[in-house]
């Protein structure tokens, strides 16, 4: 027997609505990030207990146990996973709710008689399954179980091609019959279009894929809501599919990308992946304490940070030095690249986690003007984007991605473990150049012997 009645249904599902809508502008800014995200849960909340008290639910004990379970797994990891990890975090619940949404609509084909009903379940079974084989492959990708490098066959294309025309095929055959043989075989399809669709796609285009499959998931979890009847699925899956694939566009933009060529572009060699080669080359290098020096007497410094920084959880040592430089009268910002890390806002978090003003985060757009005024550019963990290569070499993987300008200051400082490449794979030109000075090691413990010496001046 249902507690509510229609009426104070709808009213709470519209609550759970504005809920999710106010969630998404929270999270546009990282101000406003973390009110977001309690925004966006409280919803969450309204909607499922709404749906306990509104609709006449069987097998309650086993539904409560899979909250239970799944609490179990989720909580623990998701607070104990590193900031270098979020991405994987991100691409790992993303596939599960699209794997959710394929079952789901699964189990309701026996009873959807509606040949119309039976289209949106072809649907969400598709592009679940394709979201949730997609984005386990990025997981493996970004941890390095796999290769991050594109993975191709002789032939792929037209295996891929056969893979789209049989589930075209296979739905066909379920819409018309609800045949649960031939939904199996649909299942099997998506799955494996969802590997043959990722696979060849390696490099800085990964995290973007993620963003492209986050999209996938909205739309099946949309679709969702028109199998079981429920609104509230269909308007939250619609706001899901649609930030996806505006932050899937900006993304590309930001990298200088189209999205066809991200998907497909190493079939015709134009991926972001490169060579992983450690240059061999002279450069110029200095001790913490030269460093210390250049960064002490300057007037005005601009950090870049990059995932190297995340790798050493270096972001509260950074964010120190910013504040000993600037007690010694030093203008200290932070650039901040849209891509930069392993996810879009992945600097913004890792650098408000360490309590960095958010008026010294600037963006691409406003923080290129002022490098020609900057005594020195600190890079700390970053290389593809600062890398020139995105300008002045066509055909390089990264060629048109808009970087930050940092050859144009003074004196560039590159904090770097290594000569090795950065995530596209390609060598760095700026490193090579006069005015610039390496200090290699890691990150964490270069930033925290730098930051002693120029306390020591």
């Amino acid at each position: 027997m249902s507690i509510l009645g229609p009426g104070w249904t709808s009213f709470f599902y519209l609550v759970a609505a504005v809920c999710f809508i106010l969630a998404l502008k929270g999270l546009s800014s990282p101000r406003t990030a973390r009110r977001g995200n309690a925004i966006g849960a409280a919803g969450a909340l309204v909607a499922v207990v709404t749906v306990f008290l509104s609709a006449k639910l069987e097998n309650i004990p086993l539904i409560l146990g899979a909250i239970a379970v799944g609490s179990a797994l989720a909580v623990p990891v998701a607070r104990r996973v590193h900031m270098t990890q979020m991405p994987q975090l991100v691409a790992l619940f993303n596939g599960v709710g699209g794997g959710a949404a394929a079952l789901v609509a699964v189990l309701e084909l026996g009873h959807s008689g509606d040949p119309w009903v039976r289209l949106a379940v072809v649907f969400t079974m598709l592009v679940g399954a394709v979201s949730f084989a997609g984005s386990a492959v990025t997981v493996g990708k970004l941890q390095e179980l796999i290769s991050t490098r594109p993975l191709l066959f002789p032939g792929m294309p037209v295996v891929m091609g056969a893979v789209v025309l049989g589930a075209v095929a296979a739905g066909g055959i379920v819409v018309v019959t609800g045949s649960a043989g031939w939904a199996v075989a649909l299942l099997v399809l998506g799955l494996a279009a969802g590997l043959l669709q990722v696979l060849p796609v390696g490099g800085a285009d990964v995290p973007i894929v993620i963003s492209l499959l986050n999209a996938f998931t909205g739309l099946a979890v949309a679709a969702s809501g028109i199998v079981l009847g429920n609104v509230l699925l269909l308007v939250a899956g619609t706001l899901v599919g649609a930030s996806g694939t505006i932050l899937t566009k900006v993304m590309a933009a930001a990298m200088g990308r189209g999205v066809t060529g991200i998907m497909f572009g190493a079939f015709r060699g134009g991926s972001t992946a490169g060579s992983t080669a450690q240059s061999d080359r002279p450069v110029r290098s200095a001790s913490p304490e030269d460093v210390a020096v250049q960064l002490g007497y300057a007037q005005r410094v601009v950090i870049v940070p990059g995932y190297g920084l995340a790798v050493a959880q270096g972001q509260h040592t950074v964010a120190e030095l910013a504040t000993a430089l600037a007690a010694r009268g030093v203008e200290v910002v932070f650039a901040i690249h849209p891509v930069a890390g392993r996810m879009p806002g992945h600097m913004n978090v890792l650098l408000a986690e360490a309590n960095v003003p958010y008026e010294a985060l600037k963006e691409l757009e406003e923080a290129n003007p002022e490098f020609p005024n900057t005594d020195i550019a600190l890079v700390v963990g970053a290389n593809d984007v600062v890398n020139p290569a995105a300008k002045s070499t066509p055909g390089a993987p990264i060629y048109g991605m808009p970087i930050l300008e940092v050859a144009q200051a003074g004196q560039v400082v590159f904090l770097k473990r290594s000569m090795r490449p950065g995530f596209a794979g390609i060598e760095n030109e700026l490193l090579f150049d006069p005015k610039t000075t390496l200090l290699f090691g890691d990150a964490k413990d270069s930033l925290t012997r730098v930051l002693g010496a120029v306390k020591a001046l």
